[in-house]
Parts: structure tokens; sequence; C-alpha cells
């Protein structure tokens, strides 16, 4: 998919690309959908980017492992299993509230599982990911589907503790975890 050079930051809502490629490999056992990347995301190239943004610390804290570089995040998705795209191949918007993301046009999520076959379980990092991944694909993938709660700064009915719990018993079922030290 062609890449976008620039950052939709402007007022009003601009057409914009999806800005990565989906973060795979053959020992991927689940795929942790987004809906589309932030602006600070578009602006630092990478997943997940917002400083607030939880996903990076709560992966961090279930796996033990360091997650403050780009290598250091991709590391910890190549040795945990976890795959890492987003539902959303191009849409418009004007910020990053995923309430925002207008004429969503889906990434090729099917053609990513049938390349690889090891993922055996989908998740969500929110209801707008989850909604839009069933409007496109309804439940013609036959795979287990959870939603875990939003990493997102704009989520905050949950603390951080009861996020970095659920997602550690939702995650569980799918990959070994390093056991936590009592």
């Amino acid at each position: 998919m062609p890449k976008s050079n620039s950052s939709p930051s402007e007022a009003g809502a601009k057409p914009a690309l999806h800005p990565f490629d989906p973060i795979v490999d053959d020992g991927s056992v689940v795929l942790i959908l987004g809906s589309f990347p932030s602006l600070t995301s578009f602006d630092d190239n990478f997943y997940y980017a917002h400083p607030r943004n939880q996903f990076w610390p709560i992966l961090s804290e279930l796996f033990g492992m360091p997650t403050e570089s780009v290598a250091q995040r991709r590391a910890l998705l190549k040795r945990s299993g976890i795959a890492l795209w987003d539902i959303v191949a191009r849409c418009e918007r004007s910020n990053s509230a995923d309430s925002n993301l207008r004429s969503c046009v889906p990434n090729d999520i099917p053609g990513l599982l049938r390349r690889h076959p090891n993922i055996s379980a989908l998740l969500f990092t929110g209801k707008k990911a989850q909604s839009l991944y069933l409007k496109h694909f309804g439940r013609s993938i036959a795979l287990p589907a959870s939603l875990l709660p939003s990493p997102s700064p704009a989520y905050a009915a949950m603390s951080y503790e009861r996020k970095v719990k659920r997602w550690r018993e939702i995650l569980s079922g799918y990959i070994d975890l390093p056991k936590r030290e009592a």
C-alpha cells in the first residue's frame, strides 16, 4: 500500500493513508488490531506513539521487557508472538479521536491472516476497532476475538492497574506470559 508523507494535522477532515506496514512474522499467534494511528503516531512514525497511550507500558509490564525505543517494541512483539496492525487502511479525519474517523476503508485483514496461518486469535484495542472489524468482515473469519480495554488516554473509566489485569487475563488465553514475581 502506498505510504503518505504528510500528516493530516490541519483543521478539517483530510484524507489519510495508513502509514505503517503490519508488524507480523511466522511466529505471530495473536493479532492485535487498533483502529487507525493517532496524529502523534504519524509524526513519530510508529504505532501507539502518544506519550500518554498505555499500549507499550502495559505490554512492557506484562512481558517484563523495555519498550522505550522502536527496536525494543518490535523485539517485544516478536518475542511474545504478537502481530500488530490497524483495521483502517485509509479514511478522513481531522484529529486523533476514533469518533472522528470518516469514510473508512479497511486493511486486508483476511489476506494477512491467510499469509500468517499461525495467528489464532484477534484482539481489539478499542470498541471502534472491533465495530469496524465487524462492519467490514462480519463474522466471516472463524477466529476467537476479544476486546481489550482501550490503552488510549481518552479512556479513563478504568484504572491502569485494572487494564493491565484485564490484558493479562485475555492475553494469557493465547500466549504464555512470564510468571509474575510475588
